[in-house]
């Protein structure tokens, strides 16, 4: 039996996506995408969210029951699978590289690749408001990151929030689009899922790879040709 802390290769990532695409109406399944953005958006709830919780919403975005064939077996292994790398990730303030991918459009702005990834995040927001509920600070400059690729005219009443992404510079390349998304979760991370004091003197003060310069991309943020189905 696969390790459930082994990361999943490129393949099971393209497996993953294909058992997704096969699930048929009506329901709404995530894509792969979008499934890693929402398990960043579970991960960094101030709460524990259970699988059983938030699993239903992968496979269906009314979160109607689950198929119970092979198939779905399946990507519930592979999605446990990434859940966990992503947690042990966000608990390190480690980076991890997320599942975004160049267009086939050409010319497409790095940007564009981000909004599949972020609808899955916003999905988990919609589904579990604690994050949302909290007032913090420190909470709207990522916020902002991540919601600057939806469309201004998406984000209602939310003036705080779309004064501020009209003050940030797109992405202008694939690793500063990875690189955005990454750093917004550790900093999301650091409010809602805060380090035991000792944790944080051990890693003297704030983690490099979510604040401090531009990380190198690698892995799917390196403008690899991936899944070709956008949003849904």
């Amino acid at each position: 039996m696969q390790r459930t802390d082994t990361p999943l290769s490129d393949a099971e990532i393209a497996e993953l996506d294909e058992q997704l695409s096969s699930i048929h109406a009506p329901l709404q399944p995530m894509d792969a995408c979008a499934v890693d953005g929402y398990l960043c958006g579970v991960l960094l709830q101030p709460v524990t969210i259970s699988m059983g919780e938030w699993l239903p919403l992968v496979f269906d975005l009314d979160g109607h029951p689950a198929p119970t064939d092979a198939g779905a077996a399946r990507v519930a292994e592979l999605v446990a699978r990434r859940h966990e790398e992503l947690r042990r990730a966000i608990e390190a303030r480690r980076w991890f590289d997320p599942w975004i991918f160049e267009s086939d459009e050409e010319d497409a702005p790095p940007a564009q690749a981000q909004l599949p990834w972020v609808a899955g995040f916003a999905a988990a927001q919609d589904r579990f408001p604690a994050l949302m509920g909290m007032e913090h600070p420190g909470l709207l400059e990522p916020l902002a990151v991540l919601y600057s690729a939806f469309d201004p005219e998406d984000l209602e009443d939310a003036d705080e929030l779309l004064a501020l992404i009209e003050t940030l510079e797109p992405p202008t390349t694939m690793a500063d689009a990875a690189e955005d998304l990454v750093r917004s979760v550790l900093l999301l991370a650091d409010v809602t899922r805060p380090l035991p004091a000792p944790a944080r003197s051990a890693q003297g003060g704030r983690p490099g790879g979510a604040h401090g310069g531009r990380r190198p991309g690698h892995g799917p943020a390196q403008g690899r040709r991936g899944p070709p189905r956008g949003p849904r």
